[in-house]
């Protein structure tokens, strides 16, 4: 069992499996489970967030603990104490940190000194939950995750390297289509059309991240030709589905028709944020 959750690299093939299945349990039944009955999760953002802050918050909730929201500068981190410190005393009093940030070092140094499980839940270089959300998307949608074909189109971010992970664990191909000057290291560049060929799934991100605002104008003159529109999804298989992590710039790195069209699983992938999640909690905290 996995002390912190970081990557994704973390679990096992066999834990991710029991985890997806896990959560669509959950799913079925919001208030089945009291595994956090009398337990404290922190919740530290660093970062602005809607999907990560209420699905948390709402997840450690329902399964009967208490989620102390902890925003930035609410901290004395912003004082100058040390991440070190900062983790031995949250250590003392909650049962769990979850941490939304910039660098991933900083939820690494509070894992090194933290007693207690620490959850990445968004860094820079890393999104691990939202990828087990994106796990069990496919599952509900294709009732397996063995032998399906996922293409990130987009971006070489956080995400993509997420899905790279989990999709490995979770015998999932996963094709990563980035321009070579946005590529993530090791991954070959790979036209659109290529990437997505009989995939069942064709995933986005937005173009300009929190952070990334002085390389707009570049990134979006790069990525313009990756657009998950109508006629990239058509070159995937006839029941692919889109997929977005949010939020979303209708127009920009995906057209509004396949958005909001009948083949978007996106609001799908929003929703078990909450239910994967929660699997997670228990699993770690059990």
């Amino acid at each position: 069992m996995p002390t912190h959750f970081l990557t994704g690299e973390e679990l096992t093939a066999a834990e991710l499996r029991t985890l997806v299945e896990r959560a669509l349990e959950l799913r079925s039944d919001r208030l089945g489970s009291r595994a956090l009955e009398g337990r404290s999760v922190a919740l530290v953002f660093d970062k602005p967030s809607t999907r990560t802050r209420v699905s948390f918050e709402t997840g450690v909730y329902e399964l009967g603990g208490h989620p102390l929201v902890l925003r930035e500068g609410e901290l004395q981190l912003t004082r100058g104490e040390s991440l070190r410190d900062t983790a031995l005393v949250l250590s003392r009093m909650v049962h769990a940190i979850g941490v939304r940030t910039g660098p991933h070092e900083t939820v690494v140094e509070l894992a090194r000194h933290a007693s207690v499980p620490v959850i990445n839940m968004l860094t820079r270089d890393h999104h691990p939950c939202q990828a087990l959300a994106d796990l069990a998307t496919l599952r509900d949608r294709f009732g397996t995750l063995e032998g399906l074909k996922l293409a990130y189109v987009g971006d070489g971010n956080n995400v993509a390297r997420s899905l790279l992970i989990a999709g490995g664990r979770a015998g999932v191909e996963v094709s990563v289509s980035s321009p070579p000057e946005l590529s993530l290291p090791g991954v070959p560049p790979l036209a659109p059309a290529d990437a997505v060929r009989s995939a069942h799934a064709v995933y986005t991100d937005v173009w300009v991240s929190i952070g990334d605002e002085d390389e707009a104008d570049r990134k979006r003159a790069l990525l313009a030709p990756y657009r998950l529109d109508e006629e990239l999804l058509a070159q995937a298989r006839s029941d692919a589905v889109a997929m977005h992590c949010l939020p979303a710039h209708p127009g920009e790195e995906i057209s509004e028709g396949v958005l909001y069209g009948e083949r978007s699983a996106v609001w799908d992938q929003a929703e078990n944020r909450l239910h994967t999640q929660k699997a997670l909690l228990e699993l770690l905290l059990a």
